[in-house]
């Protein structure tokens, strides 16, 4: 266990805004998280908000409260087959780095999301996706503590309640209320690539692969490369990767778009809705690579905004609010920010 006070937060968010947070707590185990829940917590400045890598906040003023910090990064096998293999991972452990560790182990079904930034904790909350394959496909169960009283809680998948970039622990009776400690993976000893999404059979035959041919690990390169090659680095270039989510709308609206924009991209969902990809309407909105101040829209990714230096919280708002304007002006469809604010 690691306590600071008055901490700059500069490291823990990929968007590089320079603010700080009264109080932040790191732990490494779950009996820590405990003795921080009933021994730390009530004497210490609320709010309280748990965090990852930081690559899905944007934080709009300094943090007056408690921020808590996983760097739980066990690795279990829970349960083995000759077919599969549940594993139970540490939620501080970085999730690219953790499906890199399932590859050279022979278990697959996680190569789609490699180079996702973040934690393997924050993978189970936000549902993130890439590629035709949602974290929530794979996820058995959830094993949190409570941050009122430090008991545990194992949410199975269907309590987890998954969609698109949403799961339980967004919902409004739940959000903020657990941490996740470990989060638990179905993976497979039969690797069946993932191909019909994002154009990566172009980026396949572009580099030499058949079907029949590529391994896990070659996929796991090859979208490498593709994200590399669309987003910047955070490390280089402040940022929290896809700032959007796609909207998915109606049919009816579609059609409608289609009338002047045949080409418009488009993916069947449930319900028979369809999902438009954020990136092509902020495209055709104009936005890419356009500045507003000291934020921008990056030149080869409209879906991901950029902090030119020294940008504040409210100067990513400021640029996002007028592009979410001018896609509904354009289009009459919303689209929301997959980023959380932070005030």
């Amino acid at each position: 266990m690691n306590i600071c006070h008055d901490i700059s937060l500069l490291q823990y968010n990929t968007f590089g805004i320079d603010v700080h947070a009264n109080t932040l707590i790191s732990y490494e185990s779950n009996e820590e998280l405990v003795d921080i829940v009933l021994n730390h917590l009530p004497n210490l400045p609320k709010p309280l908000l748990h965090i990852g890598g930081g690559s899905n906040l944007l934080f709009m003023n300094d943090f007056k409260g408690t921020i808590l910090l996983s760097e739980i990064k066990i690795v279990e096998v829970v349960t083995e087959t000759e077919d599969s293999v549940i594993i139970r991972a540490g939620s501080g452990l970085v999730l690219d780095e953790f499906i890199s560790y399932t590859l050279s182990q022979g278990w697959y079904g996680l190569e789609n999301l490699s180079l996702i930034p973040g934690q393997v904790g924050a993978s189970a909350v936000q549902n993130v996706g890439a590629y035709g394959v949602e974290a929530g496909d794979r996820i058995v169960a959830v094993n949190c503590i409570s941050l009122l009283d430090g008991s545990e809680k194992r949410f199975s998948h269907d309590e987890c309640n998954y969609s698109y970039r949403h799961s339980i622990f967004k919902e409004s009776h739940l959000y903020g209320k657990y941490a996740v400690v470990s989060v638990e993976y179905a993976l497979s000893k039969t690797f069946i690539p993932q191909l019909n999404y994002g154009g990566i059979m172009h980026f396949l035959t572009s580099f030499g692969f058949t079907l029949e041919g590529v391994s896990a690990i070659q996929l796991r390169d090859i979208i490498i490369s593709i994200r590399r090659e669309k987003l910047p680095d955070p490390k280089v270039i402040g940022n929290a990767g896809s700032f959007f989510m796609n909207p998915i709308v109606d049919i009816s609206l579609l059609e409608k778009i289609r009338t002047q924009y045949p080409e418009v991209p488009h993916y069947p969902t449930s319900h028979g809705k369809v999902k438009i990809p954020a990136a092509w309407l902020i495209d055709k909105c104009g936005w890419k690579g356009k500045s507003l101040g000291k934020a921008s829209v990056h030149s080869r990714q409209p879906l991901v905004l950029i902090n030119n230096g020294y940008a504040t919280g409210n100067d990513i708002k400021s640029l996002s609010d007028r592009i979410q304007q001018d896609v509904f002006d354009k289009f009459s469809i919303s689209i929301c920010p997959e980023v959380n604010f932070i005030y």
